[in-house]
């Protein structure tokens, strides 16, 4: 069976007649089977699930009642809530947990018909850009299994590169879903905060994750954001923005008006070849009759540790319900509750995470709380007031999703530079919009390179007409 670009080429062929749903599944969890081994993408694979409603969906597509996601078959990263399955974000901390409900994202998928066919690796708790925190060990890039997929959402991007499903959903808090989708060479949005319920979805940091795609096209993000998308009663911070038709809305514009971050590809740190890229596609779209200009972002510097002051203290409270009493992972040598408390958490939480933990409850303590979280709350308003004013002069701002290519296994051992890989991502996140990031070629290793873009809050279909061009070798 021949390789899937999107949904509407799995449709062409089960409306033909040439393909079922049945076949279709047989055919991801063959690939599974032969590559997962390696690769570690899926920590659990619901086979007989995946066959049973890929028989129901065959039926109703025969009926002529499937929904608009008939066909398509899913992974979901460790964070999702599924009734009935296991949910750990990759910790030991939530070992042999079961989710008690599902989230309003899954339901959403499931009541289009989407194939739901496994549980994927990330980042312990979605923290980190590698995939290496993961208490199951390391996914691996399909295009170098010697090489991080990125995260926190890796799991979920190589399952997509490497043919395991047609498409993943992830979390981005800073940049979760474009940076592995870049490393991979795949398609990942992420939407304006408060675009898509976060009801159902483990927190890390609740002002900054979002729930997104991971796909081979454009189109399909576009398809899977409109299903997910809207309000929910379960969720008092999702928007009541009308959600469009995201899918039926993929043509471009004549003409852009399009902003490129001068410091961001001028930056000592961008690999060259990435830089070359960039470069390239920017004298693409002027060719194109679009007005590209280079525009000032001052704060480009003040972003990481920005970030990470806010996610910790955000991290440090939401994790705090993990204290091996309800639920999960349970100390078996405490002797009294203090000493539960404390052996739980330390056993219980990798490394990683008890950094972000304990940095966390450091800027939130009296005595530094106005020194770093009252500041950095002060620069996160500078940072998206920048943003939002150069997104009404500019139709779009473009920049790299990463400053390398991926990185090998093992390679950044120094927290900070681990934080720096997500210096061009984070200030989608800093400041609430939406940006996607699309493959632009290969550097010489052959490893995939992303673009990213930039839009205005609640402009994704601006967002994703303008990507669906950049990936389709047109912009009008």
């Amino acid at each position: 069976m021949k390789r899937f670009h999107s949904l509407s080429e799995v449709r062409s062929e089960l409306t033909a007649g040439t393909l079922s749903c049945r076949q279709l599944v047989e055919y991801y969890l063959d690939n599974i089977e032969r590559q997962n081994g390696q690769l570690n993408a899926f920590l659990e694979v619901w086979a007989d699930e995946a066959r049973a409603q890929a028989e129901a969906v065959d039926a109703k597509l025969a009926a002529g009642t499937a929904g608009p996601l008939a066909g398509m078959v899913v992974g979901l990263k460790d964070v999702l809530a599924y009734a009935g399955h296991a949910l750990q974000s990759s910790s030991r901390m939530l070992d042999g947990f079961k989710s008690l409900f599902t989230g309003t994202a899954v339901q959403r998928l499931l009541d289009a018909d989407a194939i739901l066919i496994g549980r994927q690796n990330c980042d312990e708790f979605a923290m980190g850009g590698s995939n290496e925190t993961s208490f199951f060990g390391p996914a691996r890039n399909a295009q170098d299994p010697t090489r991080v997929p990125g995260g926190s959402s890796g799991g979920s991007a190589v399952a997509v590169q490497a043919d395991m499903c047609l498409a993943s959903i992830g979390s981005d808090t800073g940049g979760s879903v474009r940076q592995p989708a870049a490393f991979c060479g795949v398609v990942g949005l992420k939407p304006t905060y408060s675009r898509i319920s976060r009801y159902g979805l483990v927190a890390f940091a609740s002002s900054f994750d979002q729930i997104g795609p991971i796909t081979r096209s454009v189109e399909d993000a576009a398809l899977l954001l409109e299903v997910m998308a809207g309000p929910d009663a379960m969720d008092s911070t999702v928007s009541q923005h009308e959600v469009p038709a995201y899918s039926q809305l993929l043509t471009p514009a004549p003409h852009y008006r399009i902003g490129y971050i001068a410091d961001a590809i001028n930056s000592e740190g961008l690999n060259p070849e990435i830089r070359q890229a960039l470069e390239g596609q920017i004298e693409l779209l002027r060719g194109q009759g679009h007005v590209v200009k280079a525009v000032d972002f001052p704060y480009l510097d003040f972003m990481i540790p920005t970030y990470y002051i806010l996610t910790t203290a955000e991290a440090s409270s939401n994790l705090g319900r993990f204290d091996g009493v309800k639920y999960g992972y349970r100390a078996p040598d405490a002797t009294d509750l203090e000493s539960l408390y404390k052996k739980s958490r330390s056993q219980g939480f990798g490394a990683e995470v008890q950094r972000r933990i304990l940095l966390g409850t450091f800027v939130l303590s009296a005595s530094y709380y106005d020194a770093y979280y009252t500041k950095a709350q002060r620069v996160r308003r500078l940072i998206k007031e920048k943003t939002d004013e150069l997104l009404r002069q500019y139709d779009f701002l473009i920049l790299p999703t990463t400053p390398t290519t991926a990185f090998k296994l093992g390679e950044k051992q120094d927290p900070v530079s681990m934080y720096l890989a997500d210096i061009f991502t984070v200030q989608a996140s800093l400041a609430g919009v939406p940006a996607i990031s699309v493959p632009v070629g290969e550097d010489a290793a052959g490893l995939p390179i992303g673009l990213q873009v930039m839009a205005g809050a609640f402009r994704e279909a601006d967002l994703l007409a303008f990507a669906h061009g950049l990936t389709e070798g047109v912009t009008a």
